[in-house]
């Protein structure tokens, strides 16, 4: 019979040297602990997040949502790989109606729009490999939506304006099966609206990670 222990580190916290052995951790019950993934990938400084809009100053969303236009989107080059995790849509002046919001992802990166720098959710962690962009009024061209090649992860649509009916205006999308998303890939958020574009303020974190230790 194997016998399994682990040290109580409630006063203490354990440090360990990158490469090094470290003990296994538990409660004063007994009880293993077991940190949650993405907890542990943030820790290590390997989430990142691509934002669109700052207070006072939204983005406005596209006329429609129009292929091969996005409004922000992370790239993974080949020997990379991005795990989309977590999205939200705050949107801050839903005029306009039909409106139609997306996460989507393809197996090509993206090819134009305005540049914007992955933050690490771990304050002064490293860079990001993967590449991003985020622009107003689907500003961001990714690759042609075809049903064998293009997948769609999240959606939310409005035949009325939003606040109509009693409708949210917050969407947040927290996958429990995350897309993997393979390099090269992208994967993109589109929002819009006929009429007139929604103006919002938007984020999705992403995890990244060498394709090798997929």
């Amino acid at each position: 019979m194997s016998d399994l222990r682990a040290k109580v580190g409630e006063g203490s916290v354990q440090t360990t040297a990158d490469g090094g052995m470290a003990d296994l951790e538990a409660t004063r019950r007994g009880e293993l602990i077991i940190i949650d993934w993405y907890a542990q990938m943030a820790q290590e400084g390997r989430i990142y997040q691509v934002r669109a809009g700052t207070i006072t100053t939204p983005i406005v969303g596209d006329l429609l949502i129009t292929d091969s236009a996005a409004e922000m989107c992370a790239d993974a080059a080949s020997g990379t790989t991005i795990i989309p995790c977590q999205l939200n849509v705050s949107v801050r002046l839903g005029t306009g109606i039909l409106h139609e919001y997306a996460a989507k992802s393809v197996a090509t990166a993206s090819t134009a729009g305005a540049a914007f720098v992955p933050l690490n959710l771990k304050v002064g962690g490293a860079a990001a490999t993967s590449t991003a962009r985020a622009a107003t009024a689907g500003g961001v061209s990714v690759t042609a939506e075809t049903a064998t090649t293009t997948r769609r992860h999240w959606s939310m649509s409005n035949p009325l304006a939003v606040g109509a009916g009693h409708s949210p205006v917050s969407y947040n999308w927290r996958p429990k099966a995350p897309p993997v998303c393979v390099g090269p890939a992208c994967f993109y958020v589109q929002i819009a609206a006929s009429g007139t574009g929604p103006s919002y303020y938007a984020s999705f974190d992403y995890v990244e990670l060498s394709t090798a230790a997929i």
